[in-house]
């Protein structure tokens, strides 16, 4: 269960799903209801399934290209603390992949759910690094199963949330979603430097030790 709670907490903050609330409301602005609904649950679907694959083929990824697990949490971490730096700031919104070109084109297009919301603005690089990292330190059959209810769980949460954008972006308002962006942006640089220091750390022993 403490591995269901860590790596749902750990996902969550390098999702950021509440960050992503302004956009997604900019998006669908002109939509429907239903239209909303619907873009909702497929971004939720295709995060979990971009999840879910990294956590269990992105090791084989690796290992083809001779990838070391600590040189994928060193640069998965330096990932994850620039998205912390950037919600801090203020940022990371102008940083998630979408710029106005792009996103005067997906306006255009009746589905956005693929990109750029499940890719790159919710499941990039942090978050599929995280999880292969993950995987290598938790292999067996019940951490397996807790972990994917754990993915299973975000995509749910990432439903629920955008489903709600509108209203949240009404009730919490700009203000609001800044303040919950750069909490959530000290917990992301504090997961990201733990993995590079974890990795630092695992390297010097494997070397002089």
């Amino acid at each position: 269960m403490d591995i269901f709670i860590y790596l749902f907490a750990a996902l969550f903050s390098v999702l950021n799903p509440i960050g992503t609330v302004p956009i997604f409301v900019g998006l669908t602005q002109h939509d429907s209801q239903k239209e909303r609904s619907r873009i909702s649950l497929w971004t939720a679907i295709n995060v979990f399934i971009i999840l879910i694959v990294s956590f269990f083929i992105g090791q084989y990824v690796l290992s083809f290209f001779g990838i070391s697990i600590d040189a994928l949490r060193i640069a998965g971490g330096i990932i994850i603390v620039n998205s912390g730096f950037s919600l801090l700031s203020g940022k990371f919104n102008k940083k998630r992949g979408i710029n106005k070109k792009i996103e005067n084109e997906v306006q255009q297009r009746n589905d956005i759910a693929l990109t750029p919301l499940a890719i790159p603005m919710l499941a990039g690089p942090g978050s599929i690094s995280l999880l292969i990292a993950f995987h290598q330190e938790h292999s067996t059959m019940k951490e397996m199963a807790f972990s994917s209810l754990a993915i299973f769980a975000i995509a749910v949460a990432i439903f629920a949330i955008l489903k709600s954008a509108h209203y949240l972006a009404r009730i919490l308002g700009a203000s609001g979603i800044v303040a919950i962006s750069r909490i959530v942006g000290f917990i992301v640089i504090s997961i990201g430097i733990q993995y590079i220091v974890s990795s630092i750390i695992n390297i010097v022993k494997v070397n002089l030790m």
